[in-house]
């Protein structure tokens, strides 16, 4: 939905806008999935060329649940156990019991934050070994992760600070584990530095090609061992895992929320990656995951130091990802929160209301802290302009490193916004497209993780080679 002209802002064609926003909030704000045409080609498809939506369905895929926002973030945590970061069996497990319990948030963060809780005791009988110990850590800190996502619309808001916790604690135990653990360190940023793990394949010091990984808005640090850190260090690369602002412990604990000015996140970076002996500094990838998929191309055109950059998906604009809620927003702070406050947030129901606070915290912490104590936060005008000014719609054009920009079938949060941005794109590039051929659709290839590191680690090494 486009935006009005300002000044219908304000008239009563806008008013009657609203009045259908309410009973699609929700739906429109946590619809996930993918668009694509074939697996992989060099160009994108025309505009012209037609692809389901998937607005409010998971097409194709196996049906866990019924909702689809539910359904699609069960079908993350069973795509992980291709990586080790969950397990089929533990997964379809917690499914059969939400659904006998009866399908809510509730139930959701209930069952996998005792699933989490499980795993992280000794198994009975035998002290388990390390192996054993370090991928039951990750798997708990993904089933961490499955209740966190949730909370918010839960019974216990409260504990939201306390589930992140208990999904870095064992996430930070499985890094313990691994051989040679993760360098661990704070990257200075402003204030408040940056948590950052860096992943070895092993600890001779040899000189390697490194990739950046890059979360969205909303995911954890296990999603980058499932899409990125594995595969990375199977193919005798560094990794370097980072929580920048907005996400995991700057937003949780920290309360610092995301910046619209991601180079000044990337270059202490890859000013601390280039004062290491064992990265090869002509070789520094760097790879954003969803709303990544934003902040990555944003770092890389004015960081020139990036050698090659994947957007996972492609996307210009996050803020049109948000739906009907876009209409709320005016040039007028008093008449936008007036209209969210009288006429919009009041109506809406439990579960939409969950919805719009998950996908406004990272944004704004009054909004955050005012979910942790079960209410609606009342400035919707701060956020709003925020995810606004994370367009980067005119900037893709300055990046000069060589450019992967993935696709999927059925992409809900950015159709169209992936062969957009390839076609502003000026540097080489490459567009690809995961398809429901090969059960690589919706938002990430959430069922095909080991298909999407293929793809990306494949063209990083081949372009990183060329180079």
């Amino acid at each position: 939905m486009r935006h009005l002209p300002p000044d219908q802002v304000l008239g009563p064609g806008r008013r009657s806008a609203l009045s259908g926003l309410v009973g699609v909030a929700g739906a429109a704000l946590l619809a996930t999935g993918c668009t694509t045409t074939e697996a992989s080609s060099a160009q994108p498809p025309t505009s012209g060329t037609a692809s389901a939506s998937g607005a409010g369905a998971t097409p194709g895929v196996m049906t866990l649940f019924s909702n689809p926002e539910f359904n699609f973030n069960g079908l993350l945590a069973l795509g992980g156990s291709d990586q080790g970061s969950s397990d089929v069996g533990e997964v379809l497990t917690a499914v059969n019991a939400i659904t006998k319990a009866g399908l809510s948030a509730q139930t959701y963060v209930e069952t996998f934050r005792k699933l989490g809780d499980q795993l992280m005791k000794a198994p009975e009988g035998a002290e388990a070994d390390r192996e054993t110990r370090r991928f039951r850590a990750l798997r708990a800190s993904q089933y961490y992760s499955q209740a966190l996502f949730f909370v918010l619309g839960s019974d216990d808001p409260g504990s939201e600070e306390q589930l992140y916790k208990a999904c870095r604690g064992a996430w930070d135990i499985f890094c313990k584990l691994c051989d040679p653990a993760p360098v661990t360190a704070n990257v200075p940023y402003g204030t408040t530095p940056l948590p950052v793990w860096f992943f070895r394949p092993d600890a001779s010091g040899r000189r390697r090609p490194t990739v950046i990984l890059t979360n969205g808005s909303d995911g954890q640090n296990v999603d980058m061992w499932t899409y990125g850190v594995s595969a990375a260090l199977s193919r005798d690369w560094n990794a370097l895992v980072y929580e920048g602002p907005g996400q995991g412990q700057m937003i949780f604990v920290n309360q610092v929320v995301f910046s619209p000015r991601w180079e000044t996140v990337v270059t202490p970076l890859v000013d601390w990656l280039i004062a290491r002996s064992d990265v090869d500094t002509g070789k520094i990838a760097l790879a954003g995951l969803s709303m990544g998929g934003d902040l990555a191309p944003r770092a890389a055109a004015f960081e020139q130091r990036i050698a090659a950059v994947a957007a996972m998906p492609g996307c210009l604009n996050p803020w049109l990802g948000f739906g009907e809620l876009r209409k709320i927003l005016t040039p007028s702070k008093e008449e936008t929160n007036n209209v969210w406050n009288k006429e919009v947030a009041p109506k809406l129901s439990p579960a939409e209301a969950a919805a719009v606070k998950k996908r406004f915290e990272p944004f704004s912490v009054p909004a955050m802290l005012a979910a942790r104590q079960g209410r609606l936060f009342t400035d919707f005008y701060t956020p709003a302009k925020l995810i606004e000014s994370l367009d980067i719609t005119d900037t893709v054009g300055r990046i000069k490193a060589p450019t992967l920009v993935l696709d999927y079938d059925f992409e809900q949060f950015y159709p169209g916004q992936p062969h957009q941005m390839f076609d502003k794109l000026t540097a080489p590039k490459k567009y690809v497209k995961l398809t429901a051929a090969t059960g690589a659709q919706l938002h990430c290839s959430p069922m095909a993780p080991r298909q999407h590191c293929e793809v990306v680690f494949d063209w990083l090494q081949e372009t990183l080679q060329r180079g």
